[in-house]
């Protein structure tokens, strides 16, 4: 049974919630064993990966940062994204990044909705991302 770890930024706790909801329902479909642990905010996210990569075969990162009026979210951003393609790409596991960038709350609330928004909620997409990885092996021809 393949690990999953989600570690959820929880800064915004009713869109991290509704993040961590739909990515649960997922991979308990496909039963993969789900563990889950909360961090304070995005910047946190690839630490508590990085100290937890030998015991799980794939990680969801969850969470949601919001455009201010300064550059604190370009900054954020990049270094967030960044850290986490390093180690999936550094460690050979599924990362699956699931932060929602917004430049509005009505925008990130969109992204996390279950089932009340046309935006497909991004936890759910990054649910769907590690089970592609995971469960794709190639195939002999």
């Amino acid at each position: 049974m393949k690990k999953i770890l989600i570690v959820n930024s929880n800064y915004y706790k009713i869109i991290s919630d509704n993040l961590v909801s739909d990515a649960k329902k997922k991979l308990s479909s496909v039963k993969f064993k789900i563990s889950i642990l909360n961090v304070p905010g995005t910047f946190e996210i690839p630490i508590a990966i990085r100290k937890n990569i030998k015991r799980f075969d794939g990680f969801v990162a969850l969470g949601c940062v919001i455009k201010g009026k300064t550059p604190h979210f370009d900054f954020i951003c990049s270094t967030v994204f960044n850290s986490i393609l390093s180690l999936s790409v550094k460690y050979n596991k599924p990362i699956a990044n699931g932060v929602i960038t917004a430049l509005t709350i009505k925008q990130a609330i969109e992204r996390s909705e279950n089932k009340k928004s046309k935006k497909p909620n991004k936890g759910l997409e990054a649910a769907n991302a590690v089970i592609s990885i995971l469960k794709n092996a190639p195939k002999k021809i």
